[in-house]
C-alpha cells in the first residue's frame, strides 16, 4: 500500500518562528487591526446553542435502532463534537469573555466541554498556549508527533490509520512528550464531567453515550474537518511551516483555517481573523494556501513525500515559560 516515505527525520529549523517578526510589521503598516483585539460575545450564546443541540440529540436517539444512532453519530455528532472542540480552542484564547476575566473563560470551557464526554478543555489550554509560544518546539509542542510517528506511519496505508487514530494519538503525545502535573481546574474539569456522563446514563441510557463518545472519536479522525490538523502546519512546500485554509468548512469552525492570520493574531477573535486578512492583504495572499480540507488529507495518505515527519522543529534556547 505505498512505499516507505523518503523522510527520516523532522524538518529542523535553527530560526525563530515567522509568526512575531511578521505580526510587527503588520501593526507597524496596519495599526488599524488593534481594534480587533476585544472578545467575541457571540460566541457565547453560539456556544450555549450548541450545547442544546447536543442535549436535544442525546434525547432524539436514545430509541433508536444502534444502526441509525451509529449514522447520526458521525452524520450529526461528529460534527458539531469537532466544531466544539474549536469553540473551546477560542475560548482557550480567551475569546469568550476577554482576558481580563480569564477564569470566566476557563470555567465555560468546561461548559462547552460536556457534550464531549470525555475532559479535555483545561488541559486543552495549558498544551495549546505551549504550541503558541514555542511552535515546533522540541519537547514541548505536542502537536508536533513523537519520532515513533513518524518512523512507523510511512506508508499510504499506515498513514490512512494515523489519520483514523489522530484522536488517541492527540489524547496520549502529551503524556509521552510533555507530561505536566495535573491542576485542580484539570480536576475540576474531570469531576464535572464525570457527573455528567453519569447523568446522561441515568437518564437515556447506553445509546445516548454511544452516540456522545463515538460522535467525538469520529469527529477528529476520518472526517473533512480532521483536514485541518494536517493543513495547519505540515510541511507541503519546504520552508513553510504554517498554512491557511479558505474553504467553506470555516463557517462550521470559527474561523480556524485562517490559521497564518491566527498564529500571527492569536488574541483576535476567529470572527475578525478574515478582515485581518483583508486589512493586511498584501502579507496573505501570495502564501500557500488551502480550499479543500478532504484533498488535504487525501494528498498526505497519497504522496509519498509527506508523513509525520513533515513538521519544522526547534531546538528552544533559553528559559522556556509554561503553563
Amino acid at each position: 500500500m505505498g512505499n516507505t516515505v523518503a523522510r527520516e527525520d523532522f524538518e529542523w529549523v535553527y530560526t525563530d518562528q515567522p509568526h512575531a517578526d511578521r505580526r510587527k510589521e503588520i501593526l507597524a503598516k496596519h495599526p488599524e487591526i488593534k481594534a480587533l483585539m476585544k472578545p467575541d460575545y457571540n460566541l457565547v450564546w453560539v456556544v450555549v446553542l450548541m450545547v442544546l443541540a447536543q442535549l436535544t440529540a442525546f434525547y432524539l436517539v436514545k430509541d433508536l435502532d444502534w444502526k441509525w444512532v451509529v449514522f447520526w453519530s458521525y452524520v450529526f455528532g461528529s460534527c458539531i463534537s469537532h466544531s466544539m472542540t474549536l469553540a473551546i480552542h477560542e475560548i482557550s484564547h480567551n475569546s469568550a469573555f476577554g482576558n481580563s476575566k480569564a477564569m470566566w473563560n476557563r470555567w465555560f470551557g468546561i461548559f462547552a466541554n460536556l457534550p464531549l464526554g470525555l475532559p479535555y478543555s483545561i488541559s486543552f489550554k495549558r498544551y495549546h498556549m505551549d504550541h503558541h509560544r514555542y511552535l515546533g518546539g522540541d519537547g514541548i509542542d505536542v502537536d508536533i508527533p513523537t519520532n515513533f510517528e513518524g518512523w512507523f506511519f510511512c506508508t499510504r496505508f499506515r498513514k490512512f490509520i494515523w489519520i483514523v487514530l489522530q484522536p488517541f494519538f492527540y489524547a496520549i503525545r502529551p503524556l509521552c512528550i510533555n507530561p505536566k502535573p495535573i491542576t485542580r481546574l484539570e480536576i475540576i474539569n474531570l469531576l464535572a464531567q464525570l457527573a455528567f456522563d453519569v447523568a446522561i446514563y441515568y437518564l437515556w441510557g447506553v445509546k445516548s453515550m454511544f452516540y456522545m463518545l463515538a460522535g467525538s472519536v469520529l469527529g477528529l479522525g476520518l472526517h473533512p474537518i480532521s483536514g485541518h490538523f494536517i493543513a495547519e502546519h505540515y510541511m507541503f512546500l519546504k520552508g513553510h511551516e504554517t498554512y491557511s485554509y479558505y474553504g467553506p468548512l470555516n463557517l462550521l469552525t470559527f474561523n480556524v483555517g485562517y490559521h497564518n492570520e491566527h498564529h500571527d493574531f492569536p488574541n483576535i477573535p476567529g470572527k475578525s481573523l478574515p478582515l485581518v486578512k483583508k486589512i493586511a492583504a498584501e502579507y496573505y495572499d501570495n502564501l500557500p494556501q488551502y480550499n479543500s480540507w478532504i484533498k488535504v488529507l487525501y494528498d498526505f495518505v497519497m504522496d509519498d513525500t509527506i508523513s509525520p515527519y513533515s513538521r519544522m522543529k526547534r531546538q528552544l534556547k533559553g528559559e522556556v515559560k509554561q503553563d
